[in-house]
């Protein structure tokens, strides 16, 4: 930090100052997550108490209680009532609520919003569809298969039920990819077009049958060996959730909809 940083850190300081408030909050904040890095910690690892921290950062308790909890907000860290303070996941779950928060702010948004998570969505199974071809074992496969028979057993019953048999349908598909992020951030645009999607009310009820059918033949290309199948049966995946929002876009449909049952609430099915 510059001098002419450091004294005006000092000033907002003695002055009370919201501004000052605020610089102080950030330098806790990041003084924490500097302790994490420094020493190494992992997901799950105590951190100091309060007391020590307070010590350790030449910061009061209640500056210290400030930037906690904006850290637990990014799931940095993990507060345990009765426990302690501890490292958190480091999910996405930050990103899912801006995202969500995003789309839901108006009918324009949503659009936006659900037409480039299809974007992205599409981008990785598509883009790593040799990877996934090659790495899908039989277990997997069966797995993949014993999903899609849900989903058609739950085509009639509760959303609940079908909705959670396709997020583990695309969670098991990029599984295999070793890849971390790659999963977290599939699923964490998996969530953000669930919440998102039925504000759109886009779907009409045969929505379930042609998305189990599409998670089939997705099965079907990999089982038989094929990325070109592949590729093209998750292109076919999206094409439809595409057609709709396309239609949003042009403005056919009240709010941005595509005039599936509105007033009847036909919940949009993620896909």
């Amino acid at each position: 930090m510059t001098e002419a940083r450091a004294m005006e850190v000092r000033t907002s300081r003695a002055a009370g100052t919201p501004a000052g408030r605020s610089l102080l909050r950030l330098e806790v904040t990041e003084g924490i997550k500097r302790y994490i890095l420094a020493n190494k910690l992992r997901p799950g690892d105590p951190l100091p108490t309060e007391a020590d921290l307070c010590t350790a950062l030449g910061a009061s308790r209640s500056s210290v209680r400030e930037a906690v909890k904006t850290l637990h907000a990014l799931d940095i860290v993990d507060v345990r009532h009765g426990h302690g303070t501890y490292v958190g996941r480091l999910s996405l779950s930050a990103l899912v609520e801006s995202l969500a928060f995003r789309g839901l702010l108006g009918p324009e948004s949503d659009v936006h919003v659900m037409a480039d998570l299809v974007d992205v969505r599409e981008l990785f199974e598509r883009g790593m569809a040799e990877r996934i071809v090659a790495r899908l074992d039989g277990d997997r496969l069966d797995a993949l298969d014993a999903l899609v028979e849900k989903m058609r057993a739950d085509a009639g019953g509760a959303e609940e039920d079908f909705v959670e048999a396709d997020r583990a349908f695309h969670a098991l598909l990029v599984e295999p990819l070793g890849n971390e992020l790659m999963g977290q951030l599939s699923m964490a645009f998996w969530d953000v077009y669930a919440i998102v999607a039925p504000q759109l009310q886009m779907a009409t009820g045969e929505d379930r049958a042609e998305t189990t059918a599409a998670h089939a033949s997705i099965v079907h290309a990999a089982r038989r060996g094929d990325p070109a199948a592949f590729t093209r049966a998750v292109a076919a995946h999206y094409a439809p959730v595409r057609r709709r929002l396309a239609a949003g876009r042009n403005g056919d449909g009240e709010d941005g909809r595509d005039g599936g049952d509105v007033a009847g609430g036909g919940a949009a099915v993620p896909r």
